[in-house]
């Protein structure tokens, strides 16, 4: 075998050691060539040996650095092992700690939760036995037994329900008085600032004036034949009294009163008195005054903003210019509740024209109530239907005094406007008896209240304070007995406007120092 034939072998066996062959398979295969190869040359087994060693040297060298590299990494994996695993450990621990002191605190709660049901229930039973013991000794003291006791304090109980109740109607009236109040105010107010109008000072008496006292006898004539075709011709009353050159004229007819006065100032005039040119001067007046109601009537329709009415309405409605009601004149009245109306209706949002043709209206049965008996809203709600007005007109019309219940927005805003018109201060002047009467009417149906001990009427019938016995009316009652007296007052009584009852409760208690 030649020399590097056993290099070759020599480099194998050290490259299989060096991967981590046996060192004494080596050895083996070295001595079985060993013997092979001393026939060959000394020299070339003896360089080949040595570099095997070399070789064999190396491999466990680096063999050994290996292993202590490996050995090095696999401690310090187990020593973090062994760190983690005593981390874990810990927190195991202190969670067993943590749930040992709940279990603690949760056994303590327990314990109180008992203790606090068996106080409970030891309160319950002293509460059951007390009472027990209030109730017989009740029935001991009041002589009721079991059943009566019950009654009276179901009684009680229904006392209480009802003062509950009381109190909530009471706050829930309130509170919608309050809330109807705010808007009907508002709605009132921006109509009524956007309309203004004078204050009453027309009369219901024609007066004539005279240059002289000695006009009043040509008046009169010679035996009475003037005075007395005068009020032939024109059919009013001549009251020539001791007033100091004046003569008054009565009648229950406005125009015929006005036709009179005017035949009379143009006799004063004149100065000629006789029966022919007192026939003659009330022609020109009757004529004038037809012109005048029809002047009025037609006004009346362009003041409004209405143009298309059967002509005779038109001249009733001039008519009531000469009609007055408590001082107020009846056309003027009917013109500004027409505004009213109208404004009122373009503020809830409706349409204002058959609002204000019934407002317009809804006085127009005073023009004929001297003449037809019954109610002036009855006979204009006929008039109005004879002549073709609209249903829901002619109802406004016939619903404006409730002798109809109104049954339409349009009859209710007519009911507002006229109560407006006719409530709005320096309106209309009141004659003192009705005034009186209405004031003590007040006071009467307020009297008839149980636990009312006196009643006083204020501010011309506008408010009723009502001073009770406090002895049997109580706080929540005085509410409930101002709320019943209004009630009352409303069923009974007829007014403009609202009225205002306020329930007085006083309560003294006094002693003596002796």
């Amino acid at each position: 075998m030649d020399s590097p034939a056993i290099f070759a072998i020599a480099v194998a066996l050290a490259t299989v050691l060096a991967g981590g062959g046996g060192y004494f398979l080596a050895r083996a295969a070295m001595r079985s060539n060993k013997s092979t190869a001393v026939g060959d040359g000394e020299e070339t087994l003896s360089s080949a040996r040595l570099e095997a060693q070399r070789i064999l040297a190396r491999a466990e060298e680096e063999g050994r650095a290996r292993a202590e590299t490996f050995r090095e990494r696999e401690q310090a994996q187990l020593a973090h092992r062994r760190v983690e695993l005593e981390n874990m450990e810990s927190r195991l621990s202190q969670r067993e700690e943590t749930l040992d002191q709940r279990a603690s605190n949760l056994a303590t709660r327990e314990q109180m939760v008992l203790t606090r049901e068996r106080e409970i229930t030891d309160v319950r039973s002293e509460v059951e036995k007390l009472r027990e013991d209030a109730r017989q000794e009740l029935a001991r003291v009041a002589g009721l037994d079991a059943i009566a006791a019950k009654e009276k304090l179901l009684g009680q109980v229904e006392d209480e329900a009802r003062r509950d109740a009381m109190l909530l109607v009471r706050d829930l009236e309130i509170k919608a008085r309050e809330e109807a109040d705010k808007r009907a105010r508002r709605i009132l107010a921006t109509s009524i600032q956007r309309l203004a109008s004078e204050v009453v000072t027309e009369s219901t008496v024609s007066v004539i004036t005279l240059p002289s006292d000695e006009m009043k006898g040509r008046i009169i004539g010679r035996e009475g034949r003037n005075i007395r075709a005068l009020e032939s011709v024109t059919g009013v009353n001549l009251i020539v009294d001791d007033t100091p050159e004046a003569v008054s004229v009565a009648s229950f007819d406005p125009v015929r009163r006005e036709v009179a006065r005017l035949t009379l100032e143009r006799l004063v005039a004149d100065g000629r008195i006789h029966p022919s040119s007192i026939e003659e001067a009330y022609q020109k007046a009757q004529a004038e005054v037809e012109q005048s109601v029809r002047d009025a009537g037609e006004w009346a329709l362009l003041e409004v903003g209405l143009s298309r009415m059967n002509p005779e309405l038109v001249t009733l409605l001039g008519r009531l210019k000469y009609r007055t009601s408590y001082g107020q004149n009846v056309l003027n009245h009917l013109v500004e509740s027409a505004h009213v109306a109208s404004m009122l209706a373009h503020e809830l949002g409706i349409d204002p024209a058959p609002v204000k043709r019934a407002a317009l209206l809804h006085d127009i049965g005073k023009a004929v109530t001297h003449e037809v008996e019954g109610s002036h809203a009855l006979i204009g709600a006929e008039i109005a239907r004879r002549f073709g007005e609209d249903p829901a007109v002619v109802h406004g019309i016939e619903a404006h005094h409730n002798e109809v219940e109104p049954r339409t927005v349009l009859a209710v805003l007519v009911q507002a406007a006229d109560a407006v018109s006719a409530a709005r201060p320096g309106a209309r002047r009141e004659a003192l008896e009705s005034y009186v009467r209405r004031l003590e009417r007040l006071e009467e149906v307020a009297l008839d209240f149980k636990g009312v001990e006196r009643v006083f009427a204020m501010q011309a019938g506008r408010e009723v304070r009502v001073v009770v016995d406090p002895g049997e009316i109580d706080d929540l009652s005085a509410g409930d007995l101002a709320r019943r007296i209004a009630r009352k007052l409303e069923e009974d009584l007829q007014y403009p406007g609202q009225i205002l009852v306020t329930v007085i409760r006083e309560f003294r208690a006094s002693d003596y120092a002796r």
